[in-house]
């Protein structure tokens, strides 16, 4: 398999913006690779954005965006629209990306699956691609109960100790869906070994996303 080399772009300084519909999506979705990218590159930069930040959910957003990002976190963009009713607010969700977003100018940007189930998450991966014209975008995904699970194109290895720390934040930050039956290590783990046994990584895992366009 060809390697993705973004070290051109973080001898300058990495930016990467980081979506989510939810307040776990992104720690799910990519947390490993943003722990990973934060290591490789010690110049890169976070944006965390997060649409449906409400209540106990925007206190546990802030603290994930701590735990993955740290001292690389630049900007925390938490909105409180309304879980699962982001297309019918499409107008406030759009305004968020044209005023807000799209200044950043990222050379990363990580964002949800077009073909998610889930209507907030597909609403949000539309805007990205109608915002970012010409920029790197890799789709994360996120396992529920509606097995929309695909096939994934760009393959992120992860150390071991990578997704324990990932694991470790998860249920730290997310107090609020411990009660959830998905909600818990194994699941998380064993999305990564799928993924780490289709790539053949090292360690056995890996974080997958989807890519529509990418210049080599």
């Amino acid at each position: 398999m060809m390697p993705l080399n973004l070290s051109t772009r973080a001898d300058a300084g990495l930016k990467i913006l980081c979506m989510g519909a939810h307040s776990d999506d992104i720690e799910i979705g990519c947390g490993g690779t943003i722990l990973t990218l934060a290591e490789r590159y010690p110049g890169c930069e976070f944006h965390w954005v997060v649409f449906t930040a409400r209540g106990v959910r925007e206190t546990e957003a802030k603290r994930a965006a701590e735990l993955f990002a740290g001292s690389r976190l630049r900007g925390t963009y938490l909105k409180t629209l309304r879980d699962g009713f982001l297309p019918y607010d499409g107008d406030e969700v759009k305004a968020v990306f044209e005023d807000e977003l799209k200044p950043i100018n990222p050379d990363l940007i990580f964002t949800h699956n077009n073909k998610d189930a889930h209507q907030d998450h597909r609403l949000l991966s539309e805007l990205t691609w109608n915002t970012f014209r010409n920029h790197l975008i890799l789709e994360y995904e996120i396992p529920k109960y509606d097995g929309d699970l695909g096939r994934p194109s760009v393959f992120v290895p992860l150390k071991c100790e990578t997704c324990d720390a990932k694991v470790a934040h998860l249920m730290d930050a997310f107090g609020s869906q411990r009660n959830k039956r998905w909600f818990e290590p194994e699941t998380f783990l064993a999305l990564m070994r799928l993924r780490g046994m289709e790539c053949v990584a090292e360690s056995g895992y890996a974080e997958a996303f989807y890519s529509r366009k990418l210049v080599l």
